[in-house]
């Protein structure tokens, strides 16, 4: 997460192009959008049991899991101008058209959902989530990041994250698995990581009609994302409170 910040902060100066990352999490961990309250969010005690890490965003949204094996997290930070829009939900439509030729390229149709008041714009097959995702806006720059499910253990992801409706693990997992759906799930089969990333690469080039270049992370990234790291995102002020002085 400090990270993404880090490349935004550097894209709002003009010291790097616009940038797209894939990533994925390790240790496995729940990151919780910038204005949730964690306790109310998270079991922590089972995340400290199971060795899950917690981290705040700088992002809106709801609670996430992120497994380490099962799930690949997509980071795109760009100029709104370059997208040729300012509306919120029409960057999401673009950004999210890459990532829909990626899933289609994969063999799975994705359709684009608008979000409301209650959820973020997402991508669906057939009715259910396969991809969620979130933003932060900074002087013209959109970071936006989400995941795309590679297969999802229901039992594991909901003994971490708390659900007030619920009154059972295997309540909430019955109706998740209507509302929540995987690459594996679609495909019948697990998916190579490379697969996924050719993919989503071709994908977002066709989309959005770009030529990708691999590049690592600037000087000026790699040592703000440090700072980050120790003075905000390691915090307790930031996880559990969502204050910092950054």
């Amino acid at each position: 997460m400090a990270i993404d910040e880090a490349v935004l902060l550097a894209r709002t100066r003009n010291l790097v192009p616009n940038t797209i990352r894939l990533y994925r999490w390790n240790p496995s961990a729940v990151s919780v959008g910038r204005f949730q309250d964690v306790q109310k969010e998270v079991r922590l005690e089972h995340c400290i049991a199971d060795s899950v890490d917690v981290v705040r965003r700088i992002t809106g949204g709801g609670t996430v899991y992120h497994d380490a094996n099962d799930e690949i997290t997509y980071s795109i930070v760009a100029r709104k101008q370059d997208l040729g829009t300012q509306d919120i939900n029409e960057v999401y439509n673009k950004i999210y058209a890459g990532f829909a030729r990626g899933v289609e390229i994969l063999g799975v149709k994705a359709d684009f959902n608008r979000g409301n008041e209650k959820a973020c714009p997402n991508l669906s097959v057939k009715g259910r989530k396969i991809s969620g995702s979130a933003q932060a806006h900074k002087k013209g720059v959109v970071l936006q990041h989400g995941t795309l499910l590679l297969e999802v253990n229901f039992n594991k992801m909901f003994r971490l994250l708390r659900v007030p409706w619920a009154n059972t693990t295997k309540q909430v997992v019955s109706v998740a698995k209507k509302k929540i759906t995987s690459l594996e799930i679609e495909l019948g089969r697990r998916v190579d990581i490379n697969d996924v990333t050719e993919a989503f690469t071709k994908g977002f080039e066709t989309a959005l009609n770009i030529q990708l270049e691999t590049r690592r992370l600037s000087t000026f990234e790699s040592g703000l994302s440090v700072r980050l790291q120790r003075a905000k995102y390691n915090t307790e002020d930031w996880t559990t409170l969502g204050k910092s002085e950054l």
